[in-house]
């Protein structure tokens, strides 16, 4: 009986490391499954014993660039369609099962797509025996001799091994076999199943030779399935309720306090012979979840491993019975792993639950091969990336295999047939990298202290004779007087009472030692009966704690289950996010680009731009050229019809007629310069030409009122020079200048107060495409409500022109009326008159009209 005082819980001591830095490939064996048809397309070629090649079917017999596709692959052995299950096993399960008698630990399984054989490669057939009953029967063949009785090794549901003296397992025995109502029959006498009876022909056992005969040897069995991610334990006992069945309980993975990962609460059935041990596998394989689909009759809808746990003792010094000592104990324990196969749903036609199966098949699978690979990754690379362990239960389990607690193996089994040609080839190309992973060889147990060969020489003790009392020597007496045969007769004799006396004490002293036995022994019954209601009482607590351990795990469940959930929620989130951020990233990249388009285009429009300003500027520049050159030439023609007009004038007074006052006319001949600037300047009842070398000036007077001009001889009216901020600056040489001028850009009330005289610069193009200045006076007046207005007066013109036309020598007017009175007096002369505004004209302000002499043919 044991007694838990309840404390802090203690410090985990460290992993083991293995002592030694001695590394081993994972071991891969290729097999080979028949063809179910003999018309049937093969895609598989056996080339060597280590080397296989995939032919590209018909339907895939070009790849991108057009080729005919044929890879090889090679592995540590390749077994072909002929190779029986014996010799499988001598070449892949044997060794480990070596390892495992030799305390060290092993991992088998058996991977492929769906319906490859590896169901059949695991367990086989009657008569063909698989891989695990033939290793139950080797253990056994081995250690059969040396087996410890039964209960004498005990389980203490936490990975360990507890052992106890022959008569307390005895007692325990006894006491189990009073729990159950109908007693169980021996495993030797067990009915076996038809469908595994003969599984290995006699001819075909196997066992080991070296084995160590001064140890005690206890097997274990376990049978547990991983089911939608969920481990089911197959050797569960539960109660059949017709109407309202209970579903199994999962089961969850602990640690123990050597960090080895274990199936928590999975019942551990101790087995003492190979007939036993298959019985109980079978037990459990007909509780496996297997369905039928389109691609196997019988498919495996879950992983299965089956867990042979060996725990080894040695013999004390008289090699008698098991060493009492907890630390001596070594466990080692061989996994065989049946792999569901990788399947596409839509060649196995699944529906509902199948799909979800199917999924999380392939999906626990995906997990396997990205744990090889990070590994694979660490060992070549250098790297330390976390290896997803975690994700699925069949990879965390087996971790431990992984970090160099033993050998891993694996079988790849493989169906030639067309139809699987590009599931098999992504299995090949896992084989392939899983050959590359590095496992640390496992450390050997250390040996015990004592003398070898106890066990031997205990038997040999045990089996000495027993001393018998000395015979009777001859009585016969052929002669009365013969003194020598009755005194031989009497010492005889007397020996014979003596040893018999020896053997009467011995007698005795062995009766007094076996009372005293029975009176311990009841003494003993008295107190295994005390310490049985104090049993019963602990059972009453222990099922009220394993009731509150089932509710914390059932929470604790629960709690995974939200884990999981939360962790799926949180790798969507995380694949949205890297999602979104390359989208993110891409739409930066296209702005750029766009940005960087968007500059060229700016770069390229402002070069066609400048250039097309140029070419435009310069196209302008001609016609500007042109069209003053037109203009110029007109102007000469004026000015020639002009001075025949005065001619024709001056001829026509008559005699005798008083004469008006004489008119100021000044004219001055228009010189041939390139430029040429025209100052018109215009007022109501006046208009005045003042010459300029290449102008034309003109004035005439009209009678005023003087009470509404004032004097601009004073010099002390200030003027309001409103230029508006759009105007152009021609470079002409003649500018207007006006002094004592306040320059505005926009007239406002301030300035106009201070004022009593207005301009206005107004840019404007004329009729025949010139720019042309117009500035426009006005005097500034008080309203009678306090403000300013503006009365416009006058406006005068600045006009820029190009001429190029030669220098032309002109007449004068006295040459002209010198030559002839009757020259210039015919009609046509005579109505070549110039017309000009006066004030009240309806052409406006600023219009002017010259007539044209029409010029006679010489």
């Amino acid at each position: 009986i044991y007694f838990y005082r309840k404390g802090k819980t203690p410090r985990r001591p460290p992993p083991k490391k293995p002592s030694s830095n001695q590394t081993d490939p994972v071991g891969v064996y290729c097999r080979v499954r028949p063809l179910g048809a003999e018309d049937e397309e093969c895609c598989i070629e056996v080339i060597s014993s280590t080397t296989i090649q995939m032919h590209t079917p018909e339907g895939f017999k070009t790849n991108r660039n057009g080729e005919y596709k044929e890879t090889q692959y090679s592995f540590k052995k390749v077994f072909g369609v002929s190779v029986s299950q014996m010799e499988l096993f001598e070449h892949v399960a044997k060794p480990l099962v070596d390892d495992l008698i030799h305390g060290k630990n092993g991992l088998l399984f058996t991977y492929g797509v769906t319906g490859s054989g590896k169901t059949f490669t695991m367990t086989g057939s009657p008569g063909q025996g698989g891989l695990l009953p033939r290793s139950l029967d080797m253990i056994f063949n081995s250690i059969g001799p040396y087996q410890a009785k039964r209960y004498v090794f005990k389980t203490d549901e936490k990975n360990g091994m507890e052992i106890q003296t022959e008569v307390d397992a005895l007692l325990e025995r006894q006491r189990r076999d009073n729990n159950f109502s109908v007693p169980k029959t021996p495993s030797t006498r067990l009915k076996a199943d038809p469908e595994i009876a003969d599984m290995i022909k006699p001819e075909e056992a196997s066992k080991l030779d070296g084995v160590d005969d001064d140890s005690s040897y206890s097997i274990f069995v376990s049978y547990v399935e991983i089911y939608n991610n969920y481990i089911y334990d197959l050797l569960e006992e539960t109660q059949e309720d017709a109407i309202k069945p209970k579903p199994p309980q999962s089961k969850i993975l602990r640690e123990d306090q050597n960090h080895i990962m274990y199936v928590a609460g999975c019942l551990e059935v101790e087995v003492k012979s190979a007939e036993e041990a298959f019985q109980v596998f079978w037990r459990g394989q007909k509780k496996r979840k297997v369905a039928n689909t389109r691609l196997n009759r019988e498919s495996s809808r879950s992983h299965s491993v089956f867990i042979i746990k060996l725990a080894q003792a040695p013999l004390d010094a008289d090699g008698d019975n098991v060493l009492q000592d907890k630390n001596q104990i070594s466990v080692s324990q061989l996994c065989l792993v049946d792999l569901a196969g990788s399947e596409r749903t839509g060649r196995t036609g699944a529906e509902g639950t199948r799909i979800r199966e199917a999924g999380n098949i392939n999906q626990s699978l995906l997990n396997l091969r990205t744990c090889i690979e990070i590994l694979r990754e660490n060992q070549m690379c250098g790297t330390n990336k976390m290896v997803p362990y975690r994700d699925s239960k069949i990879t965390h389990l087996f971790k431990n295999y992984f970090d160099g607690e033993g050998k891993v193996r694996m079988v790849v089994c493989v169906n030639p047939k067309t139809d699987d040609y590009e599931e098999t080839l992504l299995v090949m190309r896992f084989a392939e990298m899983t050959q590359e992973v590095e496992v640390a060889r496992p450390v050997d147990r250390p040996i015990c202290g004592f003398t070898p060969g106890r066990r031997h020489r205990n038997q040999m003790t045990i089996n000495r004779p027993l001393i018998i009392l000395p015979s009777l020597p001859s009585c016969e007496l052929t002669d009365p007087h013969d003194d020598i045969t009755l005194p031989r007769l009497i010492e005889a004799l007397k020996n014979r009472q003596r040893v018999k006396q020896m053997l009467i004490e011995d007698s005795n002293m062995i009766k007094s030692v076996l009372q005293e036995l029975d009176t311990g022994l009841i003494s003993k019954d008295n107190f295994i009966q005390e310490q049985n209601g104090k049993l019963l009482e602990k059972d009453r607590i222990i099922q009220g704690n394993k009731a509150e351990i089932e509710r914390l795990e059932k929470k604790s469940k629960m709690q995974e289950h939200k884990i999981d959930i939360l962790q799926k929620t949180t790798k969507i989130f995380e694949d949205d996010k890297r999602s979104l951020q390359h989208e993110l990233g891409t739409r930066e990249q296209r702005l750029q680009r766009e940005l960087s388009e968007k500059r060229r285009m700016e770069q390229r429009l402002h070069g066609v731009i400048s250039d097309t300003q140029f070419k435009w500027e310069k196209e302008c520049e001609r016609r500007v050229n042109a069209l003053q050159l037109e203009m110029q030439n007109k102007l000469w023609v004026k000015d020639e019809k002009l001075k025949q007009l005065k001619a024709i004038v001056t001829e026509s007074k008559t005699p005798g007629r008083p004469e008006p006052p004489p008119r100021q006319t000044q004219s001055a001949s228009p010189s041939p310069v390139p430029y040429t600037h025209k100052n018109t300047h215009k007022t109501p009842g006046f208009n005045g030409h003042f010459g300029q070398p290449g102008q034309e000036e003109s004035c005439t007077t009209t009678p005023v009122r003087p009470l509404h001009r004032r004097s601009r001889s004073a010099g002390g009216e200030k003027w309001v020079d409103h230029k508006p901020s759009s105007s152009m600056d021609l470079g002409t040489v003649l500018q207007p200048v006006i002094p004592n001028a306040i320059q505005v850009s926009a007239p406002s009330e301030k300035a106009l107060s201070k004022c009593d005289r207005y301009v206005l610069t107004h840019q404007e193009v004329a009729s025949d495409g010139e720019i042309q200045t117009k500035l426009i006076k006005g005097e500034v007046i008080k309203t009678r409500g306090g403000g300013q207005a503006v009365q416009f007066t006058d406006i005068e013109t600045l006009k820029q022109e190009l001429t190029t036309v030669p220098r032309r020598k002109r007449k004068s007017s006295e040459g002209m009326s010198a030559s002839g009175d009757g020259a210039l007096t015919d009609v046509e002369t005579r109505c070549s008159v110039a017309v000009e505004m006066r004030a009240g004209s309806n052409m406006g302000p600023g219009y002017e009209h010259h007539a044209v002499t029409k010029r006679r043919k010489p």
